[in-house]
């Protein structure tokens, strides 16, 4: 039976002075698949995922999701991470809420921080830490806990082509050892492409699915992908869709 990690079921999100922001928006995300987020700004993405975190509840609608302690980790765009403390205390410090010891918490992070390429980065603080590296830490923190649901918002939209490519292959790669469910909120069509076996396309706010394009390729992605044919039809299709959605709502 395939295991569905969490779900949005007919899930609603009004706001006070706004209106409604999402919804109806139905999403199922089973174990160990990629699921991308793709629309334009104030779509309700971030949204989404916030009701995935449990960081806030629907308006109407119902959330089904892996609700146990360290079960679900948020990557957010800003790395998030506390300037007083080093890299390792940054990491460990998800497992030291959760009542880790402190010893086993630390050489967890270490560990954590080794798997992002960041081994020579444990007692370097947040100012010393590039963007790349600070996106790095705040992932190793994500994943120490070992989730079953993998949240991302857009953790790469503020970092430059080079670093984003390599990041990208670098969660891929991580991806394929633990293998949680994750879901990936971009509004770069081609990034969606690339990270996800299912992009799903939502309209302008409120959110709804415009429909989905699968990405039936390898993972972690084969070299060279970015220049296939599968590649660049899947890209044209969610574009399409993500214009038509556009258009519909204008």
């Amino acid at each position: 039976m395939t295991d569905v990690v969490a779900a949005l079921l007919a899930v609603e999100v009004d706001y006070p002075g706004r209106g409604k922001a999402l919804g109806p928006f139905d999403l199922a995300l089973v174990s160990g698949e990629i699921v991308a987020l793709v629309g334009p700004s104030g779509c309700g993405k971030s949204t989404a995922l916030r009701l995935l975190a449990g960081l806030e509840g629907p308006t109407r609608g119902t959330v089904r999701r892996a609700a146990g302690r360290g079960e679900t980790s948020v990557v957010f765009q800003s790395p998030t991470l506390a300037p007083w403390l080093s890299a390792t205390a940054n990491v460990a410090l998800p497992l030291e809420l959760a009542g880790v010891a402190k010893a086993e918490a630390r050489a967890r992070a270490v560990e954590a921080l080794a798997r992002v390429g960041l081994g020579a980065a444990v007692n370097a603080r947040p100012a010393q830490l590039s963007g790349g590296m600070a996106m790095r830490a705040s992932l190793a923190r994500a994943l120490v806990t070992s989730p079953r649901l993998l949240l991302l918002d857009e953790p790469f939209a503020a970092l430059d082509e080079i670093t984003r490519r390599a990041l990208a292959d670098d969660l891929l790669a991580i991806w394929r050892e633990a293998r949680p469910a994750i879901v990936f909120v971009t509004h770069n069509v081609e990034e969606a492409v690339y990270m996800a076996g299912r992009v799903i396309v939502m309209t302008p706010g409120p959110g709804r699915s415009a429909g989905e394009t699968r990405v039936e390729a390898p993972t972690p992605r084969p070299s060279g992908f970015r220049t296939t044919a599968l590649f660049r039809d899947a890209a044209e299709a969610i574009s399409d869709r993500l214009a038509a959605a556009t258009r519909a709502a204008a």
